[in-house]
């Protein structure tokens, strides 16, 4: 059965905000939104397609469509503060949390290292990618080694390097943990320096976001 009319009247944002209410309630595929909403398979799938690249929807291994995570952003930054504040004073330095935002990539957790010469970015930093190990872990690009961790050296600025590694939720990247230093501080690279350590805390709030 149709769902009740949009009320707005702007067609293309009431049909998307009612695709997100519906899979809300309960997940679904494309032809059982566009059964439920009155919508034609293809438009549901143009819809659902865009807010799937928008980070409001995701889709399981079974084609259901769930609310993605843009919507978890909060609990994210939650989650993972007091574990990147462990990493901060384990490692020394900076730290932060990035999330994708379409071509970009944006800061939403930000620890500054106590040295007095540090490579950090504050929360609201907003970088296109693909420069820097964050923005290559939030495209999905993996170490050629077969580590899970993602390194850079001078990538974004002179003198600055970085290591990165995915938070994972239900399989799907929605953050990335990222460790930045003076380049002089990271050998004999990011990685052997410090890459299992920033595994280890995007494992641990990859966990904590699943439990």
């Amino acid at each position: 059965m149709a769902a009740e009319p949009f009320a707005t009247g702007v067609g293309v944002l009431d049909r998307s905000v009612a695709i997100l209410d519906c899979v809300e309630s309960q997940p679904m595929g494309t032809s059982e939104l566009a059964r439920t909403l009155g919508l034609t398979v293809s438009t549901a799938h143009r819809l659902t397609t865009a807010l799937v690249a928008h980070g409001l929807l995701r889709r399981d291994a079974a084609g259901c469509f769930h609310l993605g995570p843009r919507f978890a952003t909060s609990a994210l930054a939650e989650t993972a503060r007091p574990v990147l504040e462990e990493l901060c004073v384990a490692a020394g330095e900076s730290v932060q949390l990035w999330v994708r935002r379409a071509d970009h990539r944006l800061c939403i957790v930000s620890v500054e290292s106590p040295e007095e010469l540090r490579a950090s970015q504050p929360v609201g930093t907003l970088l296109p990618f693909p420069h820097g190990s964050s923005g290559q872990v939030l495209l999905g690009e993996r170490n050629p080694d077969g580590h899970d961790w993602v390194e850079s050296v001078q990538a974004r600025a002179p003198g600055v390097g970085s290591v990165s590694a995915p938070v994972r939720l239900h399989g799907d990247t929605v953050a990335a943990v990222c460790l930045s230093a003076p380049t002089q501080r990271l050998l004999p690279s990011p990685g052997q320096r410090f890459g299992a350590q920033v595994v280890a805390a995007a494992e641990r709030i990859g966990a904590a976001l699943a439990g």
